[in-house]
């Protein structure tokens, strides 16, 4: 059985802990191990036709990596390595993780530029959030009242993270594996 592909940039570790979070929760059989993008190839992930894409929020809510300010390669760096890539027929949920109270003029604004780039490359998404629960002034992310995927704020609503993960996982779990049944 093919599984769903599980990618992930990070500045500080949380963005990967919540993307081992996610494949725990979706278990060996359908999901594969969690990589950091600052250590794949993009046939790495071309490899996948169902996936779960995580990313920290970053600067003024750019792509996250060195331009922005972070400390090692993240998300720019790998997105520089695709040439022209082909996402059509793939079907990818995403997740971003923001601070609400610090960064309320920006909350989460990275998670919108990823969605962009995928959208862009011809991907199928699926996994919007609603903006329901969440306190701040602005989010490029909302688009109609809700997120392009699943918010996480570690910060300050670590309480919720577990919750908002199994809901999430219960709305695209089905339209992931969907994606795969049908290109087997």
């Amino acid at each position: 059985m093919k599984k769903i592909g599980i990618f992930f940039g990070t500045e500080t570790g949380t963005t990967r802990l919540i993307a081992k979070k996610l494949q725990k929760m979706l278990g060996d059989e359908i999901a594969s191990k969690p990589l950091n993008v600052n250590r794949i190839t993009p046939e790495d992930m071309l490899q996948y036709d169902a996936l779960i894409l995580g990313t920290p929020s970053y600067g003024e809510g750019e792509i996250p990596g060195l331009s922005a300010g972070c400390l090692e390669p993240n998300w720019e760096e790998f997105l520089v390595k695709m040439q022209n890539p082909d996402f059509s027929g793939k079907r990818i949920a995403f997740f971003g993780l923001g601070a609400q109270e610090r960064y309320a003029d920006r909350f989460a604004s990275s998670l919108r530029a990823l969605h962009q780039v995928f959208t862009d490359f011809g991907a199928e998404i699926v996994g919007d959030w609603s903006a329901d629960g969440y306190t701040f002034q602005h989010s490029a992310a909302v688009v109609d009242g809700r997120f392009v995927g699943l918010v996480i704020d570690q910060r300050t609503q670590g309480m919720h993270t577990d919750e908002r993960l199994t809901t999430w996982l219960e709305q695209i779990k089905p339209l992931l594996l969907e994606k795969i049944a049908a290109v087997e």
